[in-house]
């Protein structure tokens, strides 16, 4: 069994070589939750998240810092140290971060920064402001901005979005409702966001607003399959193991990923997804 991680079925189909989990956090006891952060955390160290690569036939991952660190990205750089060269990071930093501390964590093999407005974070509220901020200190490195945010909150910034300095990358489907699926405004919204180009979407989290649940999560289908036909070329897929916003051990990891081959509809456009796509975006070297 894995840690934080239901069933021990199959996969329905096996994942192409070089496949990439591009969601996922590690949280480590030795590094100290911040401050702010007001529940326990997992344990959910490297060596159980090896396990799940074991199961589900993936080599390459992306460890997000979850906010439960706020600013400190330690954790993530030990995680990426451990993992080596098929392994990247998306750090959690202020606005007011400085260049050299960027440049540390480029060197260390952090790849982009998460701006998140839906958890609680270190330094209070998340401001469009500080989006843009963030965007135009990441463009110098050639990073992206990955972003978590409510629907309404996309509609909300939606021209604050189309005119980052950097490629975008959305979470977990957008958090769109799926009874709304692909008539949400939220979903015009990022497609026209895909249309132009410099937009990524992390089919990750299909269980967060699923009212179905597993294994199929058939009610998140029409949306699922909605953001691959309109732009597989830049479609990403993650586990975001350990799964921290559900109940302990009630997410297997097996469906998950045969839920995007359902969505896929090919074998071409799946290893698109899951291998030619985030080593393009984050630089892993092959297949692109």
């Amino acid at each position: 069994m894995v840690p934080h991680s239901a069933g021990s079925n199959r996969l329905g189909r096996a994942v192409p070589a070089g496949a990439c989990d591009s969601h996922m956090h590690i949280f480590d006891p030795r590094f100290a939750p911040s401050p702010h952060w007001q529940r326990t955390p997992p344990r959910a160290e490297v060596g159980a998240y090896r396990l799940l690569q074991q199961r589900l036939g993936t080599q390459r991952c992306v460890v997000v810092t979850p906010s439960t660190y706020g600013t400190d990205n330690a954790c993530t750089l030990d995680a990426l140290a451990q993992l080596g060269a098929a392994a990247c990071g998306v750090a959690v930093v202020g606005a007011g971060v400085e260049d050299a501390e960027l440049d540390r964590l480029a060197a260390a093999g952090v790849r982009g920064l998460r701006v998140n407005f839906v958890s609680p974070q270190s330094w209070g509220r998340t401001t469009p402001q500080m989006l843009q901020a963030l965007s135009e200190k990441a463009a110098r490195l050639g990073w992206h901005i990955q972003l978590l945010a409510e629907p309404e909150q996309i509609v909300a910034m939606q021209a604050l979005l189309a005119g980052l300095a950097t490629p975008l990358v959305v979470d977990h489907l957008g958090r769109i409702d799926p009874a709304d699926g692909p008539s949400s405004p939220a979903f015009a919204v990022l497609r026209r966001l895909l249309d132009a180009g410099r937009t990524w979407i992390k089919l990750s989290g299909v269980y967060m607003r699923s009212r179905a649940g597993a294994p199929a999560y058939d009610d998140v289908q029409c949306l699922g399959r909605a953001f691959v036909q309109a732009a597989p070329e830049r479609m990403l897929w993650g586990s975001d193991w350990p799964h921290t916003t559900e109940a302990p051990c009630s997410i297997n990891d097996a469906d998950l990923l045969d839920v995007l081959h359902g969505w896929c509809g090919s074998d071409a456009v799946a290893h698109d997804i899951l291998v030619a796509n985030p080593a393009r975006l984050y630089g892993f070297p092959g297949d692109s």
